[in-house]
């Protein structure tokens, strides 16, 4: 049995929650959250690489976030797109790979291609592995891997006797990536709204209650005090408990 402690903190997803009510306590419109929202997440990368951890999943736009108001959606892709070009620099120069989870058809084609081009230009990254979710629902990504699965049967390339967890895992967004350690979701809400199922089966979960345009480092390392505090049971039991 193991506490935290003895488990390094690898990968940590996050909910980036309360961008747009940040923004309307200002009297701001809410697409300027979403701007504040993303100048908020180098700072966590920089901690992210700060405190080793290998992996950072960010759930920028949901299958569900079509809903919202058509300009707001524009302003958030075109935030997205001012990020990377802002930042690809860095990004390459501190060896981190650009990786993206759910179905990127769907978005504006030069938000597309600028994502495509930031995934191309960091590929040989070896040191850090930035995972933005855009379009991404988790369980559209279970039925996307189901079906992927259920065609090689058909096809006879694969054994139904042959699948296990391996086997579903890479027909996954994240193949590849370690499991999520750490949920962060800022601005209090208690729910992970379809956000990586799978990843998070055995994850810790932290709700601060500030919205992510005031997560700063110094919040995130008391949420990373916190994680290391906590035991992974991971269906055990603590020696305290026998």
């Amino acid at each position: 049995m193991k506490n935290a402690k003895e488990i390094k903190l690898t990968h940590v997803a996050f909910i980036m929650d309360g961008n747009g009510r940040w923004a309307k306590r200002r009297g701001l419109p809410r697409h300027l959250g979403h701007k504040a929202g993303c100048d908020r997440i180098i700072d966590i990368y920089e901690e992210c690489l700060a405190q080793d951890i290998k992996v950072m999943s960010l759930y920028a736009f949901s299958t569900e976030n079509w809903n919202r108001p058509q300009d707001e959606i524009e302003h958030l892709f075109n935030y997205l797109e001012i990020f990377f070009k802002k930042e690809i620099k860095r990004l390459i120069k501190d060896g981190s790979v650009v990786r993206t989870s759910g179905d990127l058809s769907r978005l504006p084609l030069k938000t597309q291609k600028i994502i495509e081009e930031a995934k191309e230009k960091t590929k040989e990254g070896k040191n850090f592995y930035f995972n933005i979710c855009l379009n991404y629902g988790g369980k559209a990504e279970i039925v996307k891997a189901t079906k992927e699965i259920a065609e090689e049967v058909k096809e006879g390339k694969l054994d139904i006797d042959k699948i296990d967890e391996t086997v579903f895992e890479n027909h996954l967004y994240t193949k590849g990536l370690p499991p999520v350690d750490l949920l962060i979701r800022t601005s209090g809400e208690l729910r992970t709204s379809n956000y990586l199922p799978w990843q998070l089966a055995y994850a810790e979960f932290i709700f601060p209650i500030v919205p992510w345009p005031d997560f700063t480092k110094e919040e995130f390392r008391k949420c990373i005090d916190e994680y290391y505090r906590r035991n992974r049971r991971f269906g055990g039991i603590n020696e305290q408990e026998k």
